[in-house]
């Protein structure tokens, strides 16, 4: 048996040599993908779009807790390309993050074959590409791991379930907003707001049966909004976030901000009509708005020609304090059973020891007349060789671990430097992100879930503790931080690897607003960290190295 993989015959023995540190007892699910330009139009214009064996967005993943998951993507672009993984955790295994601090890109006319366990998870997560602005155009789809039939879910299994991937939109192509950025402009505002890749002017229908329950697993992959999220006379009862069974509170419209993931059940106990699902800009100078309809099977009425029922609630009083009371509402369902039978609450974060705080403090500046952005002073620059590797092979002046500071530090400017913060394998860390900004930002670390324990106006400070919530609070992989308001976590070191820790808002991301946390552990041993994969690709100052071993006995 063998497949033919872009120039060459891939045995089973190569795939399993690939793989040989997953239980081979679990399932294992195989995906090809070519990626490819096409046109593709969400709002009337051409565009220059990315799409994934011809679709934008991409294929849903299907899988299931422990499943490996084997993708082999073919980049038939014209320039590098990378996936990279949104919230969904490489257990020990960083090398397959896809993003260029840990993996090289796939360059033109080339393949790589991620290799991935969906170890002890659940939920409802997206892939998205990682490089340069691709995410603007496509690339991206849903990835969704469900329970495996022997753990019990606490609701009863719905009549369907749909991926719903919302975005803004730039009419403009990933050159040319990656150019934008280059010459150190910010993003111009968006056009508009998808579903699905679909903009206002084309409808589209889910036809659903009254009396019927069905799942909607929701994230945003765009690229700097906060998206509201609402279906119009019915009630969301949110189950899951990134992860995690939530207590099932009822909603009439969720805020998702970008690179979050929510999953909510519906029942369709309305009058046998249609009915808008809408999706509009939240905290935004400009108020955008897209619809989809919901058509209940025995409306004698055609979505495509008759209105649907579309009433536009009233705006809060005060969004912001409307938005944060709702954050604070979302806490973990501690009677549930996560990706193993035991309750997803038995674990007890708040009665650990925190042994290190940082606080994470962003700032926007112009460096030599130039935008940039940056966390405590530091504007990340990518190195010329991934950082995995260049730790890997021990080459130096790639970058110094501890280049960022804990803490933000008051009366210094914006420095540019490769920035690596260091940490040790089984600390529990107080991670404290402080907003003096006027916008809201949106923050995720790969490789983790984090216990957001806390958030609110102004200024953090050790009173601040008081409020935190050490029983039930969310966990998940990507946190909001609302305009001069703190929000803190708390996030056990269990993975070991080097972590791209992120702000989700693109052009801040791509302009310094990232750095990474090297998870280290001295032990150097498999039980704690995968070696390098053997069909890894090497660039940089890696490109001359060979893929032997090096672990410490």
């Amino acid at each position: 048996m063998g497949w033919w993989l872009n120039g060459g015959v891939w045995t089973m023995l190569m795939t399993m040599t690939i793989i040989s540190f997953v239980h081979a007892e679990d399932p294992y699910r195989f995906f090809d993908w070519r990626v490819t330009y096409g046109n593709i139009s969400p709002l009337g214009i051409p565009l220059k779009g990315i799409l994934i064996n011809g679709q934008y967005p991409g294929p849903d993943i299907y899988s299931v807790t422990n499943d490996n998951l084997i993708i082999n993507v073919h980049n038939e672009l014209d320039e590098p390309f990378l996936l990279s993984w949104n919230g969904v955790q490489m257990r020990k295994n960083s090398y397959q993050d896809g993003v260029y601090g840990t993996t090289c890109p796939i360059p033109p006319g080339k393949n790589y074959t991620y290799a991935i366990q969906v170890k002890d998870q659940i939920g409802s997560f997206f892939y998205f590409p990682s490089l340069a602005v691709h995410k603007a155009v496509g690339g991206f789809g849903g990835f969704r791991i469900l329970s495996r039939p022997r753990i019990p879910v606490p609701f009863p299994e719905p009549a369907g379930d749909f991926t719903f991937l919302i975005s803004d939109w730039f009419e403009r192509d990933h050159k040319t907003l990656k150019a934008l950025l280059d010459r150190g402009h910010k993003l111009p505002l968006p056009q508009g707001v998808l579903i699905n890749g679909q903009g206002v002017i084309f409808s589209s229908s889910l036809t659903v049966h009254k009396g019927k329950t069905y799942r909607f697993r929701i994230s945003n992959v765009g690229l700097q909004n906060t998206l509201n999220f609402r279906i119009h006379g019915h009630q969301m009862k949110l189950v899951e976030v990134e992860g995690t069974h939530t207590v099932q509170s009822m909603y009439t419209s969720l805020d998702i901000h970008v690179g979050q993931s929510y999953s909510v059940l519906v029942t369709m106990d309305q009058p046998d009509q249609d009915y808008d699902i809408v999706v509009s800009t939240k905290f935004a100078a400009k108020k955008l708005l897209v619809s989809s309809t919901i058509h209940y099977s025995n409306s004698r009425h055609n979505y495509k020609t008759s209105p649907s029922v579309h009433v536009e609630p009233p705006p809060p009083a005060d969004e912001l304090d409307w938005s944060i009371k709702q954050a604070r509402s979302i806490r973990t369902n501690l009677t549930a059973s996560g990706p193993r039978p035991n309750p997803q609450g038995s674990y007890h974060y708040g009665r650990i020891k925190i042994s290190r705080t940082l606080i994470l403090e962003s700032s926007a500046a112009l460096v030599h007349k130039k935008q940039r952005y940056a966390i405590n002073g530091v504007s990340f620059v990518a190195a010329d060789t991934p950082l995995k590797l260049a730790d890997y092979f021990k080459i130096k002046g790639v970058f110094k671990v501890g280049s960022i500071p804990d803490k933000p530090r008051r009366g210094v400017g914006m420095r540019m430097d490769t920035s690596v913060m260091g940490a040790n394998h089984r600390d529990f860390l107080e991670i404290i992100f402080q907003n003096r900004e006027k916008v809201v930002q949106s923050y995720h670390l790969d490789g983790y879930s984090f216990w957001v324990v806390g958030m609110d106006r102004g200024t953090w400070s050790k009173a601040s503790r008081r409020e935190y919530n050490l029983r039930d609070a969310v966990s998940r992989s990507t946190t909001q931080v609302y305009p001069e308001s703190w929000t803190t976590v708390y996030v056990a070191l269990d993975n070991v690897g080097m972590w791209n820790f992120r702000s989700e808002y693109w052009a801040r991301q791509y302009l310094g607003q990232q750095f990474y946390l090297r998870v280290y552990s001295s032990a150097h041993s498999l039980r704690d960290e995968y070696l390098l994969p053997k069909n890894a690709l090497l660039c940089g100052r890696a490109s001359n190295k060979q893929h032997t071993p090096i672990i410490t006995p």
